[in-house]
C-alpha cells in the first residue's frame, strides 16, 4: 500500500514537529512537506501533489481560509482538513462552505486525526462530536426551521444532511435508514441540486447558512 502523502501547514514550528512525530509512527502516512503560511502552502500543493493537507487558519501573509478559497477557485481537488485552535461557528461554516473536508481542534487525539484524514481521502467529511454539538440543534428544532423557510428539502434529505455532518458514510446512512446505498446517493444528488452545491461539505455549509441546520449560540 502506498503511503498517504501529507502536507502540514502551520506557522508554529512546534505544531509542525508534533504532527511529524505522530505520522512517523504511522506506517500508512508520511509528511512530504511543511509550510508556514498560505502562500507557501499553495506553492507546495502544486509542486508536491499531496493526498491530504492539514491547514491552520491563522497565519501570516495568507490565512488558511484564503488559501482554501484560492484552491476552490482553481478547482484543485486536494482534500483539506482545517486544524486549528478556533472553535468558532462562523469559521466552521466558512471552512465547510469553501470545501474543507474536516474541522479539527488542535487538542484532537491521534485517532480522531487519522479517522478524519481517512474520511477526507474517501471524499467524505468528518466532524468531531464537540464541533457537531456546537453547530447543530436537535431534529425537532431543525424540522421547524426547515418548515418555516418553506424549503424543498424533504425529511429524509434532512436526515441525510445530519448524517453527513456527523461524518457517516453512504453505507452507514443506508443501514440507519433501511435503504440501499444507491438511494442514499440519489438523496445526496437531490440535496446538491436543491442547494446548488457540488460536495458534502458545501451542502452542510449552505444548509447552515439557510437555517436548514441550526447553529447553536
Amino acid at each position: 500500500m502506498n503511503r498517504r502523502k501529507i502536507l502540514v501547514v502551520d506557522d508554529h514550528l512546534i505544531v509542525r514537529e508534533g504532527l511529524k512525530l505522530i505520522f512517523e509512527t504511522e506506517e500508512n502516512y508520511e509528511v512530504i512537506g511543511e509550510a508556514e503560511n498560505g502562500d507557501e502552502a499553495l506553492l507546495l500543493i502544486d509542486k508536491l501533489k499531496p493526498d491530504i493537507v492539514l491547514m491552520d487558519l491563522s497565519m501570516p501573509k495568507r490565512s488558511g481560509l484564503e488559501a482554501i478559497k484560492t484552491l476552490k477557485q482553481q478547482n484543485n481537488p486536494v482534500p483539506i482538513i482545517i486544524l486549528t485552535t478556533f472553535n468558532d461557528n462562523n469559521l466552521i461554516r466558512e471552512g465547510l462552505f469553501l470545501g474543507a473536508k474536516g474541522y479539527l481542534l488542535k487538542d484532537s487525539t491521534r485517532e480522531e486525526l487519522i479517522r478524519t484524514i481517512e474520511a477526507a481521502i474517501r471524499g467524505e467529511m468528518l466532524l468531531q462530536p464537540e464541533i457537531t454539538r456546537s453547530i447543530f440543534s436537535d431534529n425537532r428544532e431543525q424540522k421547524q426551521i426547515n418548515s418555516s423557510l418553506n424549503t424543498s428539502i424533504t425529511e429524509r434529505e434532512l436526515f441525510v444532511l445530519q448524517a453527513i455532518a456527523r461524518g457517516c458514510t453512504s453505507k452507514e446512512i443506508a443501514i440507519d435508514m433501511g435503504i440501499s446505498e444507491r438511494t442514499v446517493k440519489a438523496h445526496l444528488t437531490n440535496i446538491y441540486t436543491k442547494l446548488k452545491v457540488d460536495s458534502r461539505s458545501e451542502a452542510v455549509a449552505v444548509a447552515i447558512e439557510k437555517g436548514i441546520i441550526h447553529i447553536i449560540k
